[in-house]
């Protein structure tokens, strides 16, 4: 075991997949020599070379259909778009070819092996165009995968699922964490299962959920609401797309309420999505209505971050909004 930042432990996972796979790839805005603007792909040109870890022109429609042909040649391209906020030129060769390629084919050409990585999230005072978290937008989108990483462990087990998964995947990393999540991760290669939600915390109450930079939150949350003798089960979706409906069900038919928190705003959120599905499959379980705690429907504002984000108080206060129904 090492002890890892968020940063240290996808650098380690990219190293880990080039070296036992000649046919990863990683490359995008700045990540050769430079590492990238975050540094996550440090010191992988000086031991793959520049035919593995290079620059790309500042394009990314032009970084992902790049990406797009390589993976159909047999490639498994990591690609970096610098900032989720800077992923929609992309969106048309993401969501109209990646995602549809196996399907337009009749499975006989694919682009599994697809990786594209991308720092998101806000609470760093990035403003309007470095905050944003934008994961709504793919998860309408079948023939994805998008998943997010909550500390450095989940990080290096999923990007190397997703690396190796058969299907394109869109990996958000929550840049607030970078370097602020450290903890200890094996140095040996694994993997931690896509699709697949974990239960942090078991509880009787009521069912917390989140994902990525939001589960820090969660868990001061929960903590303020253990103290007022309250039992919060808390669950890390982790993956998107495709969600865990089952573990999460489960855990509402036991809890009988459900909390849904993320970044993104409210409208269009995926807690609406989730909030949906939840109702239909336990309605006769719910003992209050599934409550959202999400960011505001603007565009994330510079000066007031802190009053965007949808904090531990805000979500303590709709716990016992939930509870006390």
């Amino acid at each position: 075991m090492s002890n890892m930042n968020l940063l240290q432990a996808i650098n380690n996972a990219l190293d880990i997949a080039m070296g036992k796979d000649n046919k990863v790839v990683c490359f995008g805005e700045d990540v050769g020599h430079f590492g990238g603007v975050f540094r996550a792909t440090s010191h992988l040109q000086d031991k793959y070379g520049k035919s593995r870890c290079f620059n790309t022109p500042l394009t990314e429609q032009g970084i992902i259909g790049f990406a797009n042909g390589l993976a159909s040649g047999g490639h498994k391209p990591v690609a970096e778009i610098q900032f989720a906020d800077y992923i929609f030129p992309a969106f048309d060769q993401i969501v109209n070819e990646a995602a549809k390629f196996r399907y337009r084919s009749g499975d006989q050409f694919s682009v599994g092996g697809l990786t594209i990585r991308s720092p998101y999230g806000g609470g760093i005072h990035g403003g309007l165009y470095h905050s944003q978290s934008p994961e709504a937008y793919f998860t309408g989108t079948p023939g994805l995968k998008v998943v997010i990483p909550r500390n450095p462990y989940q990080a290096k087990g999923l990007l190397l699922a997703s690396i190796r998964d058969d299907n394109p995947v869109i990996f958000f990393e929550p840049k607030r964490l970078y370097r602020a999540s450290t903890g200890e991760v094996p140095e040996e290669d694994y993997e931690i299962e896509l699709g697949k939600a974990e239960v942090v915390q078991q509880g009787t109450d009521i069912t917390v959920l989140g994902w990525g930079a939001q589960m820090e939150v969660l868990e001061k949350a929960v903590e303020m609401a253990a103290k007022d003798g309250i039992s919060c089960e808390l669950i890390d979706l982790r993956t998107l797309l495709p969600w865990d409906v089952d573990t999460v069900a489960e855990s509402v038919k036991k809890t009988g309420r459900l909390l849904i928190s993320h970044e993104a705003p409210k409208t269009g959120g995926f807690a609406g999505e989730i909030a949906t599905e939840i109702q239909q499959k336990c309605f006769l379980y719910l003992e209050s209505p599934i409550e959202r705690v999400t960011g505001l429907d603007t565009p994330f504002p510079l000066a007031h971050d802190k009053e965007y984000m949808p904090d531990h108080l805000k979500n303590y206060e709709a716990i016992k909004r939930s509870v006390n129904f």
